[in-house]
């Protein structure tokens, strides 16, 4: 589609004159910016009287109206061999805030108070007896909040799901942004608290060796203090950024495994130390005093949160199709509510890959994952699709299903990234979908365009073939033009790396609020 002809609304919007709604027709006697003050009318809160009834069904009929245009937009694109939709480069304070999110925010202040704390307990450590009487509890509940930051039934239970019933649409819009950035980027206080217990681990460890002789400390206990440093330190130098960038495979064995070995040695040892007596040089013969402890509690604490979701782990049928050698579409029974998101994998403990979910609803018989060939996981789905498939029954929420938040958004995606966000567009009908990909039909097949014909009307979708078309779409000017004529709150992105940060820099640039994808999610 291209932008050459059409009739251009108040708002810069270009629509195909064939669908101009009559309240939007601009006439000789009212000026431009007027009927635009007209068409917002309803919702300016700088209106002195109060709307009436009246008013607030002109305001529907025109908003309807607006939507209905919608159906017919023309499409704008980029010259032909163009990729970039930015017409200037972005600031560097622009590209600065999308780097430092609040993802990174919140690591800085975790890890730097708890460094701080660190650093006086080593210096007066007279000030501040707790944590030299306590420090395995300060570490142990740094490694408590940082299992509960990424553990998939507390944050669906305990975070997303307590914040969407409470201030679902009513408060502020700044109020709900700064909800969704801070539990979209709640990993800043995974990584922070993480490295901050392996800080307090070493603390500990270096007190109780430098007064062994005065407690008469057990060789037992030293040992196993250096063995629990030693394996908290390999799981987490496995989720680095690098390694997890070049090496996931490693970073999904050690990460996982020597986590979970992390947790046995963290046992061990708190057993043992909590155990030993240093005034009476003993251990003590019943559990009664371990009990008491703070660590004991942690540990069991970190122990459920692991293995809750191993516990819903079960082996399903699943049916594969390959309408392309780069996507796999895989289909389960069951239908699941928008926003969740499943792991799959082909044996009951390794490779475990997460992928968004596409359901018309929890009434639906079947749901769907979309698999993007990007590694040999991937790519043996492809070759050799199996009949059964691991999966967790209980699902884990993303970003989408923070959707619920706002009266109106966009979800705009590249490619497969559509797995991500179809299901909130086809069960929530105040989000606009715009999906952008290459011979998208062959690609995907017809399942999934099937599915957007049925469950969302044309004025609430905008399907891109960059392979039909020629060129690519002006995203950044089609996304304002959405923004402004959809009345959007918000703008939800899923797409590559590059193509994430491209159209989060250029939603900063034009104030149009967004979130994207993490390098870590």
């Amino acid at each position: 589609m291209s932008a050459t002809s059409g009739y251009v609304s108040p708002t810069g919007v270009v629509f195909s004159t064939a669908v101009v709604p009559e309240n939007e027709k601009p006439t000789e006697k009212v000026e431009k910016n007027e009927v635009t003050a007209s068409v917002n009318a309803v919702d300016s809160a700088e209106s002195s009287r109060a709307p009436s009834i009246r008013d607030a069904e002109k305001g529907e009929r025109t908003l309807a109206d607006q939507d209905r245009a919608l159906a017919k937009y023309l499409v704008p694109t980029l010259e032909k061999g163009r990729k970039n939709a930015l017409l200037k480069k972005p600031t560097p304070w622009t590209r600065f805030r999308v780097w430092f999110n609040p993802y990174r925010m919140m690591f800085v202040i975790t890890f730097t108070l708890n460094m701080v704390a660190i650093i006086v307990s080593c210096v007066h450590y007279n000030y501040w007896v707790y944590a030299e009487r306590n420090a395995a509890a300060l570490a142990l509940g740094n490694l408590t909040a940082a299992v509960a930051c990424r553990n998939e039934f507390f944050l669906r239970y305990f975070v997303y799901w307590p914040l969407v019933k409470l201030f679902q649409k009513w408060p502020p819009l700044w109020y709900r942004i700064f909800l969704t950035a801070f539990v979209q980027h709640i990993g800043g206080i995974h990584s922070g608290t993480a490295a901050s217990a392996v800080g307090w681990l070493f603390f500990l460890i270096i007190r109780t060796f430098q007064r062994h002789h005065i407690n008469h400390t057990p060789a037992v206990v030293l040992a196993w203090g250096v063995i629990t440093l030693t394996v908290v330190n390999v799981t987490m130098f496995a989720a680095t950024p690098w390694i997890r960038a070049h090496h996931h495979n490693f970073f999904e064995q050690h990460h996982r495994f020597a986590g979970w070995l992390a947790t046995v040695f963290v046992w061990i040892y708190v057993c043992i130390d909590d155990s030993y007596n240093t005034t009476t040089g003993k251990f003590h013969s019943n559990g009664n005093h371990l009990a008491q402890r703070q660590e004991f509690w942690y540990a069991l604490f970190i122990t459920v949160l692991i293995g809750i979701p191993w516990l819903t782990v079960r082996k399903v049928p699943v049916e594969i199709t390959t309408p392309s050698p780069r996507v796999a579409i895989i289909k389960f029974n069951k239908g699941v509510q928008q926003g969740l998101l499943g792991r799959i994998s082909r044996t009951s403990i390794f490779e475990y890959h997460g992928f968004g979910i596409i359901s018309e609803g929890v009434a639906s018989k079947t749901h769907y994952i979309i698999a993007g060939v990007q590694g040999d996981w991937t790519r043996g789905l492809v070759a050799d699709p199996p009949k059964h498939l691991y999966t967790r029954e209980m699902k884990f929420a993303g970003l989408p299903y923070l959707c619920h938040l706002y009266r109106r958004g966009i979800a705009i995606c590249t490619g497969s990234g559509i797995g991500a966000v179809l299901s909130t567009c086809a069960q929530l009908d105040n989000w606009f979908l715009i999906w952008i990909g290459s011979d998208m039909e062959k690609t995907f097949g017809p399942v999934l365009f099937d599915m957007i014909h049925r469950t969302i009307p044309k004025e609430r979708y905008i399907l891109f073939d960059t392979k039909l078309a020629g060129r690519r779409p002006d995203t950044m000017k089609m996304l304002k033009d959405i923004y402004v004529a959809f009345k959007a709150e918000v703008v939800i992105i899923t797409s590559n790396p590059s193509g994430n940060a491209e159209l989060m820099q250029g939603c900063k640039e034009h104030g149009m609020h967004s979130f994207g994808p993490l390098w870590d999610s």
